[in-house]
């Protein structure tokens, strides 16, 4: 009876050491993402003042960008949050290798989004709107912000999709590896957290850069 009773206190031990560490994973991705957003939002801000000061020229600028580019890549990210959040409830549900399908789907949307925003960079630099061209300082201050501003948060946010892509990947090798599982899947879910702050940043950017004509 005693080594029912002492094996019956470690398993109890051992789960409130496990909620105890994941509440502090949690807690520290939030700590994290809340840094990523507070750099975002000076940004924005920044945006917001120049567009005020120079809202003809700002809307020129923006006729400029390639809507279609913008939207399409609106919906691979929307589409990859979906996925990230069905790779969480199908490992929650012990479906593993759902889970891994579904993981590995945002992996590639997230691959995705980002050839399709080089080969939208890439036409823009053909037709000379990239700072230091030519074509852009014979344009108003206002544009040379515009395009200044666009290279910068959206290249930023590029980065940030490409670091999410090497966490889900590290998260892939994870789970393939039994290091996420049913009961053990916090690293997970911090990594969907942050896919979906990604996701968030790109809702904010598309249509200060593609719609706000």
């Amino acid at each position: 009876m005693s080594d029912i009773a002492g094996t019956m206190e470690k398993t109890e031990s051992h789960a409130e050491h496990l909620h105890r560490d994941e509440k502090s994973a949690k807690m520290g991705m939030w700590l994290f993402l809340l840094t990523e957003l507070l750099l975002f939002t000076g940004l924005f801000l920044m945006y917001s003042v120049y567009r005020y000061l120079n809202t003809a020229d700002f809307h020129r600028a923006g006729l400029e960008t390639h809507t279609l580019f913008g939207t399409v890549n609106t919906m691979v990210l929307l589409t990859s949050s979906l996925t990230m959040v069905l790779s969480i409830a199908a490992i929650q549900r012990g479906r593993k290798w759902l889970s891994v399908g579904f993981l590995s789907s945002t992996i590639l949307l997230g691959l995705a989004f980002l050839v399709i925003k080089l080969f939208e960079w890439s036409l823009e630099i053909n037709e000379g709107l990239f700072p230091g061209s030519q074509v852009l300082l014979s344009k108003p201050n206002g544009e040379i912000l515009f395009f200044g501003l666009y290279y910068t948060m959206t290249g930023l946010h590029g980065l940030h999709v490409l670091a999410g892509m090497i966490v889900l990947i590290f998260m892939l090798v994870f789970m393939l590896r039994d290091k996420i599982t049913k009961d053990d899947y916090i690293k997970l879910e911090n990594a969907g957290l942050y896919w979906h702050l990604v996701d968030i940043i790109w809702i904010f950017l598309f249509p200060l850069f593609y719609l706000i004509n």
